[in-house]
């Protein structure tokens, strides 16, 4: 069976995959892979890259189609400036774009397990959609290294590299402190026997519960403590005298004496500027409509029966002294401020 970058764009839902269907999408995969690698062999970029020795954590397989891939890319980038490269680079890129769409095939047909994995893990620490996302990234890394010679279904192989990326997500995101992944584990574990137990009307406590596991009693209570809520009113062991947590917040609501300097320090710039470029009657405006002195907004109604003008008025006051205040823009610069010429108020 012959597989094509075409037939992977066409197959855009899940599909179910015979063991021999999947053997074959890996197949040439490596194929498309070898493609791109011979297309850009002798390249000295290219070779730089791939000869390069790999640490221990890129030893694998998916470490391989990661320095291939850096290649492809170094070559691409590398034609725009050397003609005789343009060629060979984009049948380096064609035929790592048709891998790429295979490997997203084959890893899309997997999508029932994304699902049914997130079903099982979802909880208070992550909802299911979620886990659901980080199903589909390990299928992508199961279908990076899968191998059709080991004689394993591509299914059993990913649920593996599927439960590990969601088990790892929980362990890194779903938790305000990050557990080791043994501990998660185990958590989870003491979460099913709680139901179980509850399922069948059975009294239980933490010893049950831990022998249930197959853990110790203390660790069992510390694991089961993880997560939950903590009152304000908690006194917390600090110091002689045990305080309650509320004590050691912030209150966003209190004026910070920095903030209150700099706009004290702002408003004062400000008047400065209004005396400087405006009249009186310009000033009288911006000042009720934007509360620059008691914090409240009025309307240009309400400014209008203040200053005994129609609201129209009042809006083409406060336009020129916008425009004023806009061409006068640099009347901090203390070089400008005698240069200004006198303003009259011509109403």
């Amino acid at each position: 069976m012959q597989f094509s970058a075409m037939d992977a764009s066409k197959s855009k839902r899940s599909e179910r995959l015979t063991a021999e269907e999947e053997k074959d999408i890996a197949r040439a995969i490596r194929k498309a892979e070898n493609r791109a690698r011979d297309a850009i062999r002798g390249i000295q970029r290219a070779e730089h890259i791939i000869g390069k020795k790999p640490d221990r954590a890129e030893r694998t397989r998916a470490g391989a189609v990661d320095r291939l891939e850096a290649a492809v890319e170094a070559v691409w980038k590398e034609s725009k400036d050397r003609g005789e490269l343009k060629h060979l680079a984009r049948e380096a890129k064609g035929s790592w774009a048709e891998a790429e769409n295979l490997r997203w095939r084959l890893a899309m047909s997997g999508r029932r397990i994304a699902h049914g994995e997130a079903r099982k893990l979802a909880g208070p620490f992550m909802d299911e959609e979620d886990l659901v996302q980080e199903g589909y990234i390990g299928l992508l890394r199961a279908a990076k290294r899968f191998d059709p010679d080991r004689g394993i279904r591509f299914s059993t192989y990913a649920r593996w590299w599927v439960r590990a990326q969601m088990t790892r997500a929980i362990d890194h995101t779903g938790r305000p402190v990050r557990l080791p992944g043994c501990a998660v584990e185990q958590t989870r574990n003491l979460r099913k026997a709680i139901k179980r137990f509850e399922a069948s009307g059975v009294t239980y406590g933490i010893g049950e519960l831990a022998d249930e596991v197959g853990i110790d009693k203390e660790r069992a209570e510390l694991l089961l403590s993880q997560g939950n809520t903590i009152s304000l009113e908690q006194p917390v062991d600090d110091g002689p005298r045990p305080r309650p947590l509320e004590r050691f917040l912030s209150d966003v609501d209190a004026i910070q004496p920095d903030s209150e300097a700099i706009q004290g320090q702002e408003l004062h710039r400000m008047h400065q500027a209004f005396n400087l470029v405006l009249t009186e009657r310009q000033r009288f405006v911006l000042t009720r409509r934007y509360g620059l002195e008691d914090g409240e907004f009025r309307t240009l109604s309400e400014v209008g029966k203040e200053m005994g003008l129609s609201r129209e008025r009042v809006r083409q006051i406060e336009r020129e002294a916008l425009m004023r205040l806009r061409e006068q823009s640099n009347i901090r610069d203390p070089k400008l401020v005698g240069a200004l010429p006198p303003i009259e108020d011509l109403d």
